[in-house]
């Protein structure tokens, strides 16, 4: 069982730790996805019961945007939980461009550190394309992708996907075989 957190709203408030509401979601959606699955009445009921409680949540967050200043709605929206339900209910102030923007920013050291460079170069439908040059072993590549997919998909969890574009600066060049050989090339019809 995940521990609870009780510092930031005053002494004794049950508060969950980032793991535990993330085990918290895992669970509430193999609960609803078996809810789902069920044919009866209660079943259609409690899935329109969960719907109608979230409808009136996204509300509430509505309206403590609306009554924070600017600098408050930006630490809501930064907070990882908070900064999902405000896309969850299409309220977050950043656009999705802006947070995947800032999730490659925040990997540019790491990509450079191993000899890269990264760039977001667009979003289309959904999917983020980022030009990711890496030099190095393929373990190595696969490993910075992981990351990059994982932080730009925490950052704008709306993204259907994130796509690696081509990159033109490390296309193959064709080097004939004659011109790696070791000696002086023989003249052409000489015995």
């Amino acid at each position: 069982m995940a521990e609870h957190t009780t510092a930031a709203y005053g002494p004794g408030a049950g508060r969950l730790d980032d793991p535990a509401v993330e085990e918290r979601l895992t669970r509430i959606d193999e609960l609803l996805g078996h809810v789902e699955e069920a044919s009866e009445p209660t079943a259609r009921a409690a899935v329109e019961a969960v719907g109608a409680l979230t409808e009136v949540y996204g509300e509430g967050l509505a309206r403590i945007l609306e009554l924070a200043d600017e600098a408050l709605a930006a630490r809501l929206a930064e907070d990882r939980l908070l900064g999902h339900l405000l896309v969850l209910h299409d309220l977050h102030p950043d656009p999705v461009e802006r947070r995947a923007e800032r999730a490659v920013d925040g990997l540019r050291t790491v990509v450079r550190e191993s000899g890269g460079e990264i760039e977001l170069t667009g979003i289309d439908d959904g999917v983020a394309r980022v030009r990711l040059d890496v030099r190095g072993c393929g373990s190595t590549t696969a490993g910075l992708e992981s990351a990059v997919r994982e932080a730009l998909l925490a950052a704008a969890p709306e993204l259907s996907g994130v796509e690696r574009v081509g990159d033109s600066e490390r296309e193959t060049a064709f080097v004939p075989l004659d011109t790696l050989a070791l000696g002086p090339a023989e003249p052409q019809g000489s015995p």
